[in-house]
């Protein structure tokens, strides 16, 4: 007896997105933990998923990815043009530091922050809003570089004014011969940025759904509100807003590198992302699945080893 066996008459019946099959996505998950490092048939072959012990090591680890990525370029003379999320966060001390120690100036340096909350017509929350993502960008990152931070006018912001320039600017700059990479997390349902899965329904072919570059006012599924009450909003749902602007898959792929992180447990055993990094590492690409894209690019994806389970109940 389990969801696949109850779930005719169920309220969870038309929960999911349609475009999923749930008895698929749970054979993604392999019973030996130590096999999802294992290459796939469609990962790009520079693509390497990278266990980390602890969640110190996982903040260590993907901080010292990132300020590596703005060193070599600093190194190389080249302008870095960065998707940057709010989510994980635990890795941008760990950048600051390794960039302090190093006197590494991020002159060169433009951020591009992938999503914001906002209402159904793009507008958001000020600058000053302890919930905005631009806040904690601004607290965990560009504030604590001090002297070696990023320009003031080399930061984006995903505002309803900002966010449908980024597809000229980061254009622009890869014209020049900036390298993009986008840093990542994996969503409960398996977004990139708020790019949710329902969105595929919206589309005639997948070549049509990677052009998206941008939405405003996304509309979020239940579940990517429910992980957000839970991981920021200290269980809050009433606070969590039910829109977002969001990047799209016209940005986040196609990338010169990724860099993304999974860190998704609750501590006793509990965990929100495992099945999600699954999902991720072993579905084949699908826009009903936008994080499945993020191996066929080259890059590393940095996950707790906790989240590979074994994905068995237990109790707490």
């Amino acid at each position: 007896m389990d969801l696949l066996t109850t779930l005719p008459g169920s309220l969870m019946e038309n929960f999911f997105p349609s475009g999923w099959d749930l008895a698929k996505i749970d054979a993604c998950v392999d019973p030996d933990p130590a096999t999802i490092t294992n290459r796939q048939k469609g990962w790009h072959k520079n693509f390497q998923p990278i266990p980390c012990g602890s969640l110190a090591d996982f903040d260590m680890m993907l901080g010292h990815e990132i300020a590596l990525t703005i060193k070599l370029a600093r190194d190389a003379g080249e302008a870095a043009a960065l998707i940057l999320p709010v989510g994980p966060m635990g890795m941008y001390r760990w950048a600051v530091y390794f960039l302090m120690e190093w006197n590494v100036s991020c002159e060169h340096v433009h951020g591009f922050n992938m999503d914001e909350w906002s209402d159904k017509e793009g507008n958001t929350l000020p600058s000053t809003n302890t919930g905005s993502f631009q806040y904690a960008m601004e607290q965990a990152f560009y504030g604590p570089l001090g002297k070696l931070t990023v320009p003031k006018k080399q930061r984006n912001f995903a505002t309803k004014k900002l966010l449908p320039t980024y597809g000229e600017k980061i254009g622009e700059l890869r014209s020049k011969g900036a390298k993009l990479t986008t840093i990542f997390g994996i969503g409960r349902v398996c977004h990139i940025a708020f790019w949710e899965p329902h969105f595929a329904a919206e589309f005639d072919s997948v070549n049509e759904w990677k052009k998206q570059t941008h939405r405003l006012g996304a509309r979020l599924h239940p579940l990517t509100i429910e992980q957000n009450a839970l991981t920021s909003f200290k269980s809050r749902t009433t606070h969590v807003p039910a829109f977002a602007n969001t990047i799209g898959p016209g940005l986040f792929l196609g990338c010169d590198k990724i860099i993304g992180g999974a860190d998704g447990t609750f501590g006793r055993g509990m965990m929100w992302q495992g099945l999600s990094l699954w999902m991720t590492l072993r579905h084949e690409p699908t826009p009903w699945i936008p994080s499945t894209f993020m191996p066929t690019q080259p890059g590393r994806l940095f996950f707790l080893k906790e989240l590979a389970g074994p994905l068995l109940a237990e109790c707490n």
